[in-house]
């Protein structure tokens, strides 16, 4: 099922922040993560504009050294002080919205 471009762009967002709270780690090892938590259509280009856009935003410091298996320099990810508050911006909205959607389908996942 494909999913909006509008609606990815902003649970991308949440997501990506959520992974790097956990703890450093860089694109690809991302773009891992999301697909083994079954998050939908993720492709190595989609999170690299959303990691730029954080990184712009502020949300997320970035250094780049040497990988660990002595392959191409990677660029490293850790969360900021104003990327975790808004991670817990996002989690807010989320849990807001999810309430209300389960609400609304009375958590019957097969809505038609």
């Amino acid at each position: 099922m494909s999913i909006s471009n509008q609606i990815m762009k902003g649970l991308l967002d949440g997501a990506i922040l959520g992974l790097i709270a956990q703890g450093e780690t860089y694109g690809y090892e991302i773009v891992e993560k999301l697909k083994s938590h079954q998050f939908p259509e993720i492709s190595d280009g989609s999170i690299y504009p959303v990691l730029l856009r954080l990184n712009k935003k502020g949300y997320v410091h970035t250094s780049i050294r040497k990988s660990d298996n002595g392959g191409p320099k990677r660029k490293y990810y850790t969360i900021s002080e104003s990327g975790q508050h808004e991670l817990e911006q996002f989690k807010i909205k989320w849990q807001y919205l999810n309430t209300g959607m389960t609400n609304l389908f009375g958590g019957n996942t097969n809505v038609k």
